[in-house]
């Protein structure tokens, strides 16, 4: 068979995948889900082969760092493969997520938005003996699906306007509001490709590269299928970073905080901007970034919303653990020592830790290129992290398209076995299948890490 039809096989097999997935397999059904995800991730590595073996078999993920050389680094199908990735998310468009509780809770800000009540200010547990509550449409069915009842919402306030005009659009009916919800996140993917293209050209490397993004079968899954909304987070970054290289610093800014509005993930850039435009320069982009995102919290603003996010963080930070690596080990080891969980403890101090080491990142590690400190930076977030959903890999998949860095991908194929947690009632981590998970992505990042000092050593990065 000519490469064409092959590909035309992968593309159906790979539809049939994400339909069977989407719409029939609950992550209680761990081993169909990882089965079928397998599968997905064969199909995604074969194509990834594929492209390094048409342009020459070099090295890493980035079979050509140059676009103009001689012809090298086309993708056979390029032109099928984009639209593949755009119709796999277009196929998750009527589907409940299956992975993820937290549509519910998207839902229930969204109708109390919708219907003039500031979600910051109410806890579900409180609200739903009482007429507002009745007159938002928030019932008894609802509320049993909330996976936090009893900590207020956390969603930025772009989240909010998407939740609420998702309830504004389809008042009673969740099957509708699912679809306005997703409609935002795959413009966004298809906004994001588009931007990578553009990225990656300017840093003359293969535009084709966007595809390791938009194939990932779990950026596909996660972020369209199960409704995170990293999908606009890593769009609204993408477009400041591509408005920054274009010298258009302030509308970048207006980008970046949209990016925060979104998720708050992306305020931890700012250094990394200092560090291109100059303190000066970079502070004034830092503050321009602040007043805007304050600017979008300002239609909810009030001492309590302040009070409310704070102590919901908190206790995420101080209650929650979930698939985590650097923080089981020192729950162990304070097991040992306290003889009880010293979460409250070790997740202070392992933010300490994180904001130093992101800081000795950007300021002290001055000889690799941002996307390679961006990658370093997340990585080292999610290693300290207490609590690292499968959802959240996606931003350094995202980032990983403008390094040589492998490791980040077989992080995706990997994460999805935290999902054995939810396998039984009551839920329960299985520690071996995250230490196999955490293991051997160790494995891949130390030659990884490797093979870029020794190129940084050569004077190329």
């Amino acid at each position: 068979m000519t490469p064409s039809i092959v590909r035309i096989f992968w593309l159906t097999g790979s539809a049939l995948l994400y339909l069977f997935l989407a719409y029939a397999v609950p992550r209680a059904h761990f081993y169909w889900l990882v089965g079928s995800l397998g599968i997905l991730f064969a199909g995604y590595g074969w194509i990834l082969f594929s492209f390094r073996r048409s342009a020459g078999g070099t090295p890493g993920w980035h079979p050509t760092p140059q676009v103009k050389s001689a012809g090298a680094g086309r993708w056979p199908d390029e032109g099928l493969l984009f639209t593949a990735a755009l119709f796999f998310r277009l196929l998750l468009l009527f589907a409940m997520p299956q992975l993820s509780d937290d549509v519910y809770r998207f839902v229930w800000d969204g109708r109390l938005l919708a219907h003039g009540y500031n979600p910051y200010l109410y806890l579900p547990s409180q609200l739903l003996p009482t007429p507002i509550a009745a007159a938002c449409g928030l019932g008894e069915h609802l509320f049993r699906q909330l996976n936090s009842p009893d900590y207020f919402t956390v969603y930025p306030p772009l989240n909010q306007a998407f939740f609420g005009l998702a309830a504004w659009l389809s008042p009673t009916g969740l099957p509708g509001n699912v679809v306005w919800l997703r409609v935002p996140i795959i413009l966004a993917e298809a906004g994001s490709l588009w931007l990578m293209t553009r990225l990656l050209g300017q840093l003359r490397m293969n535009p084709n590269l966007a595809l390791v993004y938009g194939l990932n079968p779990l950026v596909i899954l996660e972020l369209t299928g199960n409704l995170h909304f990293e999908a606009v987070m890593i769009f609204f970054t993408l477009l400041a970073a591509w408005l920054l290289m274009n010298q258009r610093w302030m509308l970048s800014a207006g980008a970046l905080a949209l990016a925060v509005g979104t998720k708050l993930l992306p305020l931890l850039l700012l250094p990394l901007v200092v560090r291109r435009l100059g303190w000066k320069q970079g502070i004034l982009y830092s503050a321009l970034t602040g007043v805007l995102t304050a600017a979008l919290f300002a239609p909810f603003a009030s001492l309590e919303l302040v009070r409310n996010i704070f102590s919901s963080i908190n206790l995420y930070f101080q209650k929650f653990e979930f698939n985590a690596s650097v923080y089981y080990v020192l729950r162990t080891i304070g097991y040992w020592v306290e003889g009880y969980n010293a979460i409250a403890r070790i997740g202070f101090w392992l933010s300490i830790t994180t904001t130093a080491s992101l800081l000795w990142i950007v300021f002290r590690w001055r000889r690799p290129a941002p996307a390679v400190q961006l990658v370093a930076m997340l990585t080292l977030y999610l290693a300290f992290s207490t609590t690292v959903h499968p959802w959240y890999v996606t931003t350094l998949v995202a980032a990983s398209v403008f390094t040589p860095f492998r490791y980040p991908l077989v992080w995706s194929a990997l994460i999805p076995l935290s999902y054995f947690t939810y396998h039984t009632q009551p839920y329960e981590e299985n520690l071996w299948l995250t230490a196999v998970e955490y293991g051997l992505v160790l494995l891949i990042a130390i030659p990884d890490v490797i093979s870029y000092r020794q190129a940084l050593r050569t004077g190329h990065r």
